[in-house]
């Protein structure tokens, strides 16, 4: 079974991907920002996929990024940019900084399944 960690401060999204997840055959981690999600992939090496937001307290999707393209025990998991930040620098920035997908709230189960067979190829 395929481990994904949804990264959302909100929890009302954070359940919604939870149940798109594990509907599509995902076992699904939780973290509420990029620090606590560094911590519970330091305990987790067989995560395949992060649903990532960008705008959180603490530590934000972007700077979480960084730190996990940083380190390359961690290289083959894709992430995918789950937000609202629209703004085209900001998904070149995502895309440049190691992000695998983007994709923009609102959405549906339908639209992340589409993504995740994309990243996959062949899921």
């Amino acid at each position: 079974m395929k481990k994904a960690l949804v990264v959302d401060d909100s929890k009302a999204i954070r359940q919604i991907e939870r149940k798109y997840l594990e509907e599509l055959g995902f076992f699904v981690l939780e973290a509420e920002n990029g620090e606590e999600a560094l911590k519970v992939l330091k305990e987790n090496s067989d995560i395949t996929l992060i649903l990532l937001d960008w705008h959180m307290p603490v530590m934000n999707g972007y700077e979480f990024l960084k730190k996990v393209r940083e380190n390359p025990e961690w290289s083959e998991i894709k992430i995918m940019m789950v937000t609202t930040e629209n703004q085209q620098k900001s998904v070149i920035d995502a895309i440049m900084a190691g992000a695998n997908e983007y994709l923009m709230k609102p959405f549906d189960k339908e639209m992340l399944e589409t993504k995740i067979q994309y990243l996959f190829e062949g899921f």
